[in-house]
């Protein structure tokens, strides 16, 4: 009885083991979608101008003082030019005494670091020499004219992992962090895409496949993207790189003035003012060929002089604002400033001088 029972209990299970295993069949899908069509031909076409960036670090071993490498961070980057400049950020590279790219195709590069500017977390790195050819370059765009709510696109390689593409919109425009190395940077863009640590230094294209910014930060407490990213748009990269190319370093444009956050903000609150007090004037600058007047000692006490309330009619009301506006133009060209001097208001036009 019992054999003849198993006996049965194994022909179930076979029979259902034949029925599981049974192919399923493969429903054609069609042709794809216009926008995924798109999407992927923009994968396709940027892919090749995004770079992997390791770095290593030189450190002392405390017992024995032998000096070796270890590895440092990474990070991505985006090639420029046909001579072979990579931008990236400075806080990839930051630190590092060298630092190896890798190309889409598996190629590797020692890299060499040409300019930085850490007020705007941007880079330069040059690779070249035998079996380097650079792959076709990502066209530039514009940041001036994007809009709340354009896709873009970042490509990058999160967490080490190969090249990766995150589709997002534009979630805020004109947004500023704190910068350890300076003022805020301004003028960033916010976006939704998923960004992850190894994006940094990536690329942010709009639906053409355009750069309108490289990637540059992201707001998590977790260390993960929750969908608040930022990037340094690409008419201040466009402003900047050029410059770390020819001359390593990034020139700002400056008025010739000192002023202090702190001193400004005790300045403001006994004032009532809202403005940059100038606490001094640079001797043969621009400022003092236009007549601007700091702050003055007497015998009554300190007696102000002109106080900064708008550059070219937008209001700056800290020594940041200030900055910021100036880093939208070049030295050489001239700006309206809008003063306060002993309560009457009145404009200059001063010519941006080199900055140290």
């Amino acid at each position: 009885m019992n054999v003849l029972l198993l006996s049965a209990v194994a022909s179930l299970l076979l029979l259902q083991s034949a029925l599981v295993a049974e192919p399923r069949t493969v429903t054609p899908r069609g042709d794809l979608a216009a926008d995924e069509r798109a999407t992927i031909d923009l994968f396709r076409n940027a892919r090749d101008s995004v770079v992997f960036i390791s770095t290593r670090q030189r450190v002392a071993d405390f017992w024995t003082r032998n000096v070796y490498s270890v590895p440092r961070g990474s990070g991505s980057g985006l090639i420029w030019d046909g001579a072979g400049h990579i931008v990236t950020n400075y806080h990839v590279i930051e630190g590092a005494s060298e630092a190896q790219i890798q190309m889409s195709d598996g190629r590797q590069f020692n890299a060499q670091l040409v300019g930085v500017s850490p007020q705007h977390d941007l880079a330069v790195l040059k690779i070249g020499g035998a079996g380097f050819s650079a792959p076709a370059r990502v066209p530039i765009g514009t940041s001036s004219d994007l809009q709340v709510g354009q896709n873009v696109f970042a490509i990058g390689n999160p967490f080490g992992l190969d090249w990766t593409l995150t589709k997002g919109i534009v979630s805020a425009l004109d947004r500023s962090l704190p910068n350890e190395n300076g003022p805020d940077i301004r003028h960033l863009i916010q976006t939704d895409a998923a960004v992850n640590p190894g994006n940094s230094g990536g690329p942010l294209l709009d639906s053409a496949g355009r750069l309108i910014g490289i990637n540059t930060a992201i707001y998590s407490p977790s260390g993960a993207s929750a969908g608040i990213s930022f990037a340094v748009p690409v008419d201040t990269v466009m402003r900047v790189v050029p410059q770390l190319i020819a001359n390593g370093r990034y020139t700002r444009p400056a008025l010739g003035i000192e002023s202090d956050e702190e001193i400004n903000d005790r300045l403001k609150r006994a004032s009532g003012i809202d403005g940059v007090f100038i606490l001094s004037v640079e001797p043969g600058s621009a400022a003092e060929r236009v007549g601007l007047v700091g702050v003055q000692r007497t015998r009554r006490g300190i007696l102000p002089g002109d106080v900064i309330v708008a550059l070219n009619s937008k209001p700056v009301s800290r020594l940041g604002d200030l900055l910021a506006r100036l880093d939208d133009f070049q030295v050489g060209q001239k700006v309206q400033l809008t003063l306060l001097r002993a309560g009457e208001e009145r404009n200059v036009s001063v010519e941006l001088q080199p900055g140290i």
